[in-house]
């Protein structure tokens, strides 16, 4: 059911849908690595209980988000050159 919904949407509301994506993700990525910054400075201030639970959360989801971005940056770079010769 869910598949059939997805070929039914037309490229350009596709492309579209992708570029609000993509927006939504690289605020993810400047949120994270922020995040990362302050839980290192925590780190290295109290250096003991749980502070690095949260670094390797935010590294966590950094790198989902990051993998996510390079997905979809080399799928388009291949489309585009599929098109292209």
């Amino acid at each position: 059911m869910v598949d059939e919904m997805i070929r039914q949407i037309s490229k350009k509301t596709w492309y579209k849908w992708s570029i609000y994506i993509n927006i939504i993700l690289f605020f993810l990525v400047g949120l994270f690595v922020y995040l990362l910054v302050m839980d290192c400075i925590d780190v290295g201030r109290f250096s003991g209980g749980n502070a690095w639970l949260k670094v390797a959360r935010d590294i966590g989801f950094l790198a989902i988000v990051l993998a996510f971005i390079f997905y979809q940056f080399f799928r388009n770079l291949f489309v585009i050159m599929r098109r292209s010769l």
